[in-house]
């Protein structure tokens, strides 16, 4: 029911005959359109800076997931930070989420509480934050958004920034998985062959084809499409051109708009449900929020993505080809007489000359 909706029934009660039915819906719905505008929306998936600074307004938590230095340099005004989250919240081996009673104790000491609102921010375009994001909705969050532009656009706009550190009360936290947002590798395989599913790949081309080789086996999980998340920015070759002083800044890491957006992902279903991986779930939640903000009905993370894929031998791969170690250990013997060569001739240097 719509405040129009509601406001047609307080006034049907008001010009007819009043019954004491009729007198208590009206009562009740007089109650709701005073109430209204008390009640915030349910947050948009990827928002802007005035939504981020109205968030404030309303003690909504803002979240930066960047590391410490990076906070101590300077952040949101208000926001809180506990360390970067690719890092603290994920084994650094197999890249999944740590146990899970160690997220409560990280987020709940840092006040970070998923029942709340959310903000999260990085720099702009940065899949941590998404990463973040995708981790308080899987961890029963209901109200969570990613600022995109991040600090970058943050300051863009003038706002105002502190290096002081901003502390929430600690809260004991009980956190639960949700299973419908993530899938694993077993329900990856029992998914291959549906028709009502599709599989999106955000790795890069190469990755996809099989050319660059990041687990213990390359190529791409069979029927899955390949867009990569950096395909979602108005300029996605930002980075390389950041790296080779063609451009000033990052904001060619902005996100398309909706328009172009629908066009990028135009070839699939919104109605079916996607899987998006990548090599560890990091791009693909920056990828499934945007497929999230289009309309996408059901769009889930595979959490252990490439990584978690490749390492089961059986399970089939296109473009196949595997890691070889061999060559590896060549290289690194290369590199490693390369660098006694280079000690040694320092040390040269350094010797005394003779008188």
């Amino acid at each position: 029911m719509n405040r129009h909706s509601i406001l047609s029934i307080s006034a049907m009660t008001v010009v007819g005959k009043v019954t004491p039915m009729r007198g208590c819906l009206a009562v009740f719905a007089l109650f709701i359109v005073l109430c209204l505008p008390l009640v915030p929306a349910r947050a948009a998936a990827i928002v802007d800076g005035a939504f981020v600074a109205d968030a404030l307004k309303r003690s909504a938590i803002v979240w930066d997931v960047r590391d410490a230095a990076a906070y101590q340099r300077g952040h949101i005004a208000g926001a809180v930070n506990v360390g970067d989250a690719l890092r603290v919240l994920r084994n650094p081996t197999t890249e999944d989420f740590i146990e899970t009673a160690r997220i409560e104790a990280i987020l709940g000491g840092g006040g970070i509480d998923p029942a709340r609102e959310i903000v999260v921010y990085s720099t702009r375009g940065h899949a941590g934050a998404y990463f973040a994001h995708f981790a308080i909705r899987y961890f029963g969050g209901q109200n969570v958004s990613v600022y995109h532009d991040g600090i970058d656009g943050w300051a863009d706009d003038k706002r105002p920034l502190e290096t002081s550190e901003t502390r929430l009360a600690p809260v004991p936290l009980k956190l639960a998985p949700n299973s419908v947002l993530a899938v694993s590798t077993a329900e990856m395989l029992a998914r291959l062959r549906d028709k009502n599913v599709q599989i999106l790949d955000v790795r890069t081309r190469d990755e996809f084809a099989g050319l660059d080789v990041r687990a213990i086996r390359g190529g791409h999980v069979p029927g899955a499409v390949n867009i990569p998340y950096e395909e979602n920015w108005v300029d996605p070759g930002t980075p390389g051109k950041l790296a080779r002083r063609e451009v000033a800044n990052n904001r060619g890491m902005s996100l398309k708009s909706d328009t172009d957006l629908r066009n990028l992902y135009s070839q699939l279903d919104a109605n079916k449900e996607t899987i998006v991986y990548c090599q560890s779930g990091v791009r693909s939640a920056e990828t499934a929020a945007v497929l999230g903000k289009l309309g996408f009905r059901n769009v889930r993370v595979y959490d252990s993505s490439w990584l978690g894929y490749a390492a089961k031998l059986d399970a089939p791969v296109e473009n196949e080809v595997f890691f070889n170690v061999g060559a590896l250990r060549a290289q690194l013997t290369a590199m490693q007489a390369k660098i006694d060569a280079l000690e040694k001739a320092l040390a040269a240097m350094r010797a005394p000359t003779p008188k």
